[in-house]
């Protein structure tokens, strides 16, 4: 299946770093996130992606029109002459569509804007290019394809550092408990979408806002619902957490790599 990432957004939460780059290329360990995005995908077998650019879109397409894949692969060095015999590597097979959707378009617009690279396409995925995960994508998308759903997303339990507080009209504090406690799930991507979500969508609307509050009113909307590793990269402390996780060897996203475990 394709793989549509959205790659366009400002990063305005992680503006220590998206001021000059795109958050897609912001690093974890030696790579850019995206990179680490489409390496998960890849070891599931789908490695047709459509990069749907926006904000300093130019420095994603140089980033693999110059892409060095002896960075994370082992290599043969032969001297004089600095010719470089690679042992193996990690996008031989991959297909990669760049196309500009605009500065400031949202996630419906964005998808709109490559519809015609997905016409032949009765299922294709998605993400928000910013989220690592060791969701087992296989069953995900075995559970999408059983379901006579439109459109599934991956929902994960929020930050457990938060509270969940119930508020009366009056202001008075109804009840108040942890994260891990409360019923509560966020949105975390991982879209799984047939072709016919277009349907559903009209010109100018956000993704998951209007289009997806139409599936929810036909009950064609899922949710697969994870307690694994996910980890978004929204701030410049989540980004340091993920570097010292690289640094650690504790990825649990890279499912494709030995450095995994379990989540």
């Amino acid at each position: 299946m394709k793989v549509v990432l959205f790659c366009g957004g400002l990063g305005t939460r992680l503006r220590e770093h998206s001021d000059t780059i795109p958050k897609p290329l912001v690093a974890v360990g030696y790579r850019p996130i995206i990179w680490h995005l489409m390496r998960y995908y890849a070891h599931f077998g789908h490695k047709d992606f459509i990069l749907c650019l926006g904000y300093r879109g130019e420095m994603i397409r140089e980033y693999f029109l110059n892409y060095r894949d002896c960075m994370s692969n082992d290599f043969v060095l032969s001297m004089p002459g600095q010719k470089v015999e690679l042992l193996k590597s990690d996008v031989e097979d991959w297909r990669i569509t760049f196309v500009d959707t605009g500065m400031h378009a949202n996630l419906g617009q964005r998808l709109m804007r490559v519809k015609h690279l997905l016409k032949d396409e009765p299922m294709f995925l998605a993400n928000y290019s910013d989220g690592l995960s060791d969701l087992d994508l296989d069953k995900a998308v075995g559970e999408f394809e059983r379901s006579d759903a439109v459109a599934s997303f991956m929902a994960v339990r929020p930050a457990q550092s938060f509270h969940a507080v119930s508020v009366d009209s009056n202001g008075l504090v109804q009840g108040i408990e942890s994260m891990s406690k409360a019923d509560l799930w966020v949105n975390a991507g991982f879209f799984c979408l047939r072709n016919s979500i277009f349907d559903a969508m009209q010109d100018g609307e956000e993704l998951v806002e209007q289009p997806f509050q139409r599936l929810l009113a036909q009950q064609k909307l899922r949710a697969h619902q994870y307690q694994g590793f996910w980890a978004a990269m929204d701030t410049f402390k989540d980004k340091i957490t993920l570097d010292r996780m690289e640094a650690q060897g504790k990825c649990p996203w890279k499912v494709w790599s030995s450095e995994s475990a379990p989540g």
